[in-house]
């Protein structure tokens, strides 16, 4: 029992420290919708693993980059409005994923654990994996933080002082598909995003500087992780929606004290 509980943990904190800076970033930018058609995508990345015998990790986190490709391409093109096109987008991939799963050959698949997560059933091996993309991405956001944050406060002002912004809102993007990838097994496709938004407009409420509200939201996800399991395991809860309400819970303390 205390070996997957552990497990659990451990899992929900690798997601929970890099969606403090990186839901930042997305809070900043505005990006909540785009997040949940990476998630929505992620489920037909699932699907493409089923009927190919392939990892199913490994094709999610193709399919997710993918669309992250594709959505920067049809954001250049300004023939629909953005959030048009990804409520197009994001309900095609999410549709299109539910038919294909349901029609692969042989076997029933969980649907609520892809919809909700199933933190408790992650491996040794998944996290091992899940840390060291979550480092990966700590890595690349500490590298490029400042013209990150340039970009998502001021886009003009940036390209004046010569930061390419085409290229960081790529990278941006190209970070949350990894994120949505790895966090499938923790929230699921459904609550991917609450995670990233919701400790980052928590931690902004009390907080003066960017570093700070970066620093605090991740301390937060922590938290709601934390605060998920323990719920689940007191009244038997789904752990990943306790999760989301923990952070909801949280958001309103902060808002309150405020």
């Amino acid at each position: 029992m205390y070996d997957f509980l552990l497990l659990a943990l451990l899992a929900g904190m690798a997601v929970a420290v890099v969606a403090g800076p990186l839901g930042s970033l997305v809070v900043w930018q505005r990006m909540a919708y785009f997040g949940d058609t990476l998630a929505h995508s992620a489920l037909l990345g699932i699907a493409l693993g089923l009927w190919l015998s392939f990892g199913e990790g490994t094709m999610v986190i193709v399919v997710c980059l993918l669309v992250a490709l594709l959505l920067s391409v049809l954001e250049g093109k300004h023939k629909l409005a953005t959030d048009t096109v990804l409520g197009i987008l994001s309900h095609t991939f999410l549709a299109l994923g539910l038919v294909a799963i349901t029609m692969v050959p042989g076997g029933r698949t969980d649907m609520e654990a892809l919809l909700f997560g199933d933190i408790l059933t992650v491996t040794k091996s998944e996290v091992i994996t899940m840390w060291l993309m979550s480092l990966a991405v700590l890595a690349v956001l500490k590298y490029h933080w400042q013209p990150l944050l340039s970009m998502v406060v001021q886009e003009d002002l940036a390209s004046v002082e010569g930061v390419s912004v085409a290229r960081y809102k790529l990278l941006l993007k190209l970070l949350l598909a990894l994120i949505v990838a790895i966090s499938m097994k923790i929230v699921g496709v459904l609550l991917i995003t609450a995670l990233l938004i919701i400790p980052a407009a928590a931690a902004r409420q009390f907080s003066k500087t960017p570093e700070q509200m970066a620093v605090r939201a991740s301390l937060l996800a922590v938290a709601s992780v934390c605060l998920g399991l323990i719920s689940s395991l007191l009244w038997n809860l789904p752990v990943g929606p306790a999760m989301v309400l923990s952070a909801s819970g949280l958001f309103l303390v902060a808002r309150t004290i405020a």
